[in-house]
């Protein structure tokens, strides 16, 4: 085998990886607002719902949590402060529902270096239910989305949970992260949950209280600085899997701009890195430019012109992804091509800057992560 056909060989199984991630992902998802599995029992459930300031889409995705049909559910919100403006605005939308039980909770215990674990502990202690959802204040809930977790559970479950999926962008650069959290994230996210791969994402996490509580409870969750990280080692050495709803809720993301984008996949690249780094180092080979490089060479080197094989692989690669968001419901626009161009762009350069030291902004709390992650520090305020 020559260099050429070496390389046009490399190019082609980094297509036909990328095509299989998509057919599995699509076998396994359900379109956006597909009804959920059916279920037998419906025990009560809590949700705590960690919460820090107002965002884009705060009213609604709070009116949402309170219209659930979920016949006998709690709402625990989570605030550090107890001068947070979110505040207001839950009892505004808690006094317009009078019949759904909602608590307030304030305090901050410092358990960890992440924010949001440490917000959440006085929820899971407050929680009166034995089924407890970890769910991020930006989840735009839709009615039957505890249906959707419980439904999720089986009998090798030791977690249910949601990747987020990208909605209602408003400009480019919000267009880029929707091409980020849905047809490249949640896409490999699905794949990997269906070939026993399963990891967990903070997001929306269905627990069942009385097993974590035998192993260490929410303070067990801050083995990792992400608390979804150290839920995926915990269900893994307890033997049992981590598992996806049938589809993934949505985040509204509203207006973004490209350092937004840049800080927040930086952030999230070297949290894997330092938390499953055997998991992420291939990820430099993902996206279209290292086919696409791989196909140029063995075009040059077998002395072929590389404007076809250039188009080859573009179709190979995004047509599927394209077909993909298309037949499940999710965003789809003119700008979604281009969106994922500069994505797949972004990516290489991303993985590099994960490998490197430096400060991270965390929801305002500005931390260090070193070259493991037991060094990652919380930093003073402007480093």
């Amino acid at each position: 085998m020559d260099m050429a056909q070496a390389f046009a060989l490399a190019s082609g199984a980094l297509v036909a990886t990328n095509l299989a991630s998509i057919l599995i992902a699509g076998k396994r998802l359900k379109p956006t607002g597909a009804p959920p599995p059916e279920i037998a029992e419906k025990p009560p459930v809590s949700i705590v719902i960690p919460v820090r300031g107002i965002e884009n889409f705060s009213a609604e995705t709070l009116a949402r949590a309170f219209r659930l049909t979920w016949p006998d559910y709690e709402l625990l919100f989570c605030a550090a402060q107890g001068n947070d403006p979110i505040i207001a605005e839950i009892e505004k939308t808690a006094a317009a529902h009078p019949h759904v039980a909602a608590r307030i909770l304030v305090g901050d215990d410092r358990i960890s270096a992440n924010p949001k674990l440490n917000n959440c502990v006085k929820g899971w202690q407050a929680a009166r239910h034995d089924w407890v959802i970890l769910a991020d204040s930006n989840v735009l809930m839709p009615p039957d989305y505890v249906q959707h977790l419980m439904a999720g559970w089986r009998r090798d479950s030791g977690l249910v949970c949601s990747t987020p999926l990208g909605s209602r962008p408003d400009g480019f650069w919000a267009e880029v992260e929707c091409m980020f959290l849905n047809t490249q994230q949640a896409r490999w996210q699905y794949a990997g949950e269906a070939v026993g791969l399963g990891f967990a994402q903070g997001k929306s996490m269905l627990w069942y209280k009385p097993m974590l509580d035998a192993n260490g409870g929410i303070h067990a969750l801050n083995a990792e600085i992400a608390e979804d990280a150290a839920s995926t080692k915990l269900v893994n050495r307890l033997g049992l899997k981590v598992h996806l709803v049938s589809s993934p809720f949505e985040q509204p993301l509203g207006r973004r701009t490209g350092h937004e984008i840049w800080s927040r996949q930086c952030r999230w690249s070297r949290l894997r890195r330092v938390t499953f780094p055997g998991f992420f180092a291939p990820e430099i080979l993902l996206g279209v430019l290292p086919p696409l490089l791989l196909a140029v060479v063995a075009a040059l080197l077998g002395d072929t012109a590389p404007a076809p094989v250039v188009l080859l692989v573009l179709a190979g690669i995004y047509l599927p992804e394209i077909a993909l968001a298309l037949a499940k419901g999710w965003r789809v626009s003119l700008w979604s091509l281009p969106a994922m161009i500069v994505r797949d762009v972004m990516m290489p350069a991303i993985w590099l800057r994960a490998w490197i030291d430096g400060t991270i902004d965390w929801r305002g709390n500005t931390m260090t992560i070193g070259t493991t992650a037991c060094e990652l520090k919380e930093a003073p305020a402007g480093s």
